[in-house]
């Protein structure tokens, strides 16, 4: 990684801003879960995301994001992602190192921070049938939600090519 400081909330909304991405925001109590944040979702509507940061045999990392209940067969997704062997979690330090977050607050937007292509984004083609995508602005206090299409030109904007794959069951 360079010695570029991570990017925070006000940077994200600052570069969607500069993209004309439309999007908007509500700051809660921090969740950890998606089981904990269960209660936000009449208030937040659209599909919510979990996302899964992972590395295969090689070293590659990957995050798979997907809509929050889906269920993902880490036994079977390499198969389906490009991955070398079977794929495990990655560890925190590498998440803060790529993407600028800890546990509990991993999120696509994650990618303004991943400057050396690091991490392959990978969108699950069901979560992405949503009109509206709700994830983390780099911090699980707070909710940003932006359309399916913006979300994809987001990542593009990074300078990744984000994958659309179907990874649920």
């Amino acid at each position: 990684m360079t010695d570029v400081a991570l990017k925070k909330a006000d940077d994200l909304f600052a570069f969607l801003d500069t993209l004309g991405i439309e999007h908007k925001t509500m700051w809660h109590r921090p969740v950890f879960t998606v089981a904990e944040g269960d209660d936000l979702r009449a208030q937040i509507p659209g599909g919510h995301t979990k996302n899964l940061f992972v590395k295969d045999k090689k070293g590659r990392y990957f995050l798979l994001t997907v809509e929050e209940y889906a269920t993902v067969d880490l036994k079977k997704v390499h198969t389906i992602i490009g991955a070398s062997g079977r794929v495990s979690f990655g560890s925190a330090d590498k998440l803060m190192e790529y993407l600028g977050v800890v546990p509990g607050s991993v999120t696509t937007f994650g990618a303004i921070n991943d400057t050396e292509n690091q991490v392959t984004f990978i969108l699950d083609e069901d979560l992405m049938k949503c009109d509206i995508i709700n994830s983390h602005p780099l911090q699980n206090d707070a909710t940003t939600s932006v359309s399916s299409s913006d979300l994809l030109r987001f990542v593009k904007a990074t300078g990744h090519e984000p994958l659309v794959l179907k990874v649920t069951e």
